[in-house]
């Protein structure tokens, strides 16, 4: 390396800028210049010789991403190296993609620096020999394998950023399994992949996820699974690739959570794909290793969430043990919305946003008082005032937990009425929640299909003449005629005490025009 090289330093942190000027300036050979502005900075590199450049890539002025361009626009022989206390995947493929030649991560290791910049300035010297003297043939060579070292290094960022995206979209066990094996298909050239876990009690394996290129019969069978000792995997912990013969390949990562191997993830590749490499494993184990983390906290997140819900719902239980006359209303209101909402063609999670709201909606009434809830008369005025505030009660208790912010919102509002004069707000039409629109048809034709203390229940055919008669009134009609779709392919469930034939005899009303 020549003597009296001239590094240059910009960083809008002074204690990084005084870290390399205290330690440059004790070895010699070096000069160093810092910065805190980017500009200021490139009209030095303008007038003075600079060997080598370190930018932080984070700077209010102008950041290194950008500085870096600009100083390429000046003089593209200048190294640069780009320092970062947030090395995410992208940040590392913008840099690499801007001609920048190394990515260094705070808190930086000044023990390293020379090592860097020895190494920057004998790539940089490459590229002049390359530039301006076209050297000899092994020059080349040189020059392609750092090419190569860095199109590999792209396509790992890329792969990493794939596996990081496609991980943190998945929020359920279940997901997040399905996501392994799609992502090894994306991976690799595999032709299938499976999740599979191994049970004491059981001596063959559980396939809880499969994936296939093809649409042939798929090999991976827990006969297969079996036949190659996969199970060694699990008993060691340890991937393994199996060259089964001359004409495919098999490859086994185990998926540990602590110290206990959970499942495994099995690719099989044919004789057309070829074999499994050492970046193959390299990727994959990378993939089950950041699973194992989520997988930890999906369960522990699946226990909370459930264990809260049971204890709301024994609430449920609690009101309806109260009154006789309501009992399992929740449980037929939750069914009734979601057959309605399926024939909506509502999302998957519409759908269980539902069950969850239909199951809890009438939790508010834990602070009603008995003589109200169960008065074997119609309400006066002010007890009826007493009730309508159920629907606040309720959203207010789901409210308190942080975790079911859309179901909070179909309680509050499933005694809106699309004329507007339902309550606690006054909402009308569009202005009240689908999901909420839908529970209410849902919660009406319960209540009407049921006894109640203050009535017996109605006829099957009156009920839903009554739903028909409100539908541009209390109900939203698009939800009343999803509700009779429903109803006429049998979805919406039979209230107690009915029977199929019964139910046959009913004249379903017709819409209204």
């Amino acid at each position: 390396m020549n003597e009296n090289l001239n590094i240059m330093v910009v960083d809008d942190e002074k204690a990084i800028l005084q870290l390399f000027a205290q330690y440059l300036h004790s070895n010699p050979g070096y000069s160093v210049f810092t910065e805190s502005n980017g500009f200021h900075a490139l009209e030095i590199i303008k007038h003075r010789q600079i060997d080598c450049c370190f930018l932080d890539i984070s700077m209010p002025v102008i950041g290194g991403v950008e500085l870096a361009e600009q100083i390429h626009h000046h003089d593209k022989t200048i190294p640069i190296v780009i320092m970062t206390g947030n090395p995410t995947a992208d940040n590392a493929i913008k840099t690499l993609k801007t001609g920048v030649v190394d990515f260094l991560t705070k808190p930086i290791d000044m023990f390293q620096i020379p090592l860097t910049i020895k190494r920057v300035l004998k790539d940089r010297s490459m590229l002049l020999d390359s530039i301006m003297l076209k050297e000899a043939t092994q020059k080349n060579r040189e020059l392609m394998n750092i090419n190569q070292e860095l199109q590999q290094k792209m396509r790992d960022l890329e792969v990493i950023s794939l596996i990081l995206q496609k991980l943190e979209q998945a929020n359920t066990i279940k997901n997040l399994i399905n996501t392994l094996v799609n992502l090894a298909g994306e991976i690799t050239l595999c032709d299938e992949a499976c999740f599979c876990t191994f049970s004491n009690d059981c001596p063959d394996p559980s396939i809880l996820a499969s994936f296939s290129r093809s649409k042939r019969d798929i090999a991976l069978n827990a006969r297969y699974i079996l036949s190659k000792n996969i199970k060694k995997v699990v008993n060691d912990g340890i991937p393994l690739i199996i060259n089964n013969n001359q004409n495919s390949c098999t490859m086994a990562i185990p998926l540990k959570i602590k110290a206990s191997t959970f499942g495994v993830l099995v690719l099989y590749a044919d004789d057309k794909t070829g074999r499994f490499s050492g970046k193959d494993l390299y990727y994959l184990n990378f993939l089950l290793k950041k699973a194992s983390s989520l997988v930890e906290n999906l369960a522990l997140y699946e226990n909370i969430f459930e264990s809260l819900f049971a204890q709301l719902y024994a609430f449920v239980e609690t009101i309806e043990a109260r009154d006789p006359y309501t009992k399992q209303h929740s449980h037929r209101v939750s069914l009734y919305a979601m057959s309605i909402a399926e024939a909506m063609n509502c999302t998957q999670e519409e759908i269980d946003k539902l069950n969850v709201a239909g199951l809890l909606h009438d939790i508010g009434k834990i602070g009603t008082p008995d003589n109200i809830l169960m008065k074997p008369a119609r309400l006066s005025a002010d007890e009826f005032a007493v009730i309508k505030k159920h629907p606040i009660t309720g959203s207010t208790i789901i409210g308190h937990l942080g975790m079911w912010l859309d179901e909070q919102n179909i309680i509050r509002h499933h005694h809106e009425r699309f004329d507007g004069k339902g309550y606690p707000d006054g909402l009308k039409s569009d202005e009240i929640p689908l999901l909420s629109r839908i529970l209410s048809v849902a919660d009406v034709y319960d209540a009407l299909t049921s006894d109640r203390s203050y009535r017996e229940k109605m006829r099957e055919g009156e009920a839903l003449k009554i739903i028909r008669e409100n539908s541009g009134s209390q109900f939203d009609p698009r939800v009343v005629d999803a509700f009779f779709d429903s109803y006429r392919q049998n979805k919406i469930a039979l209230s107690a005490g009915d029977n199929e034939k019964k139910r046959r005899s009913i004249i379903i009303p017709a819409a209204q025009s």
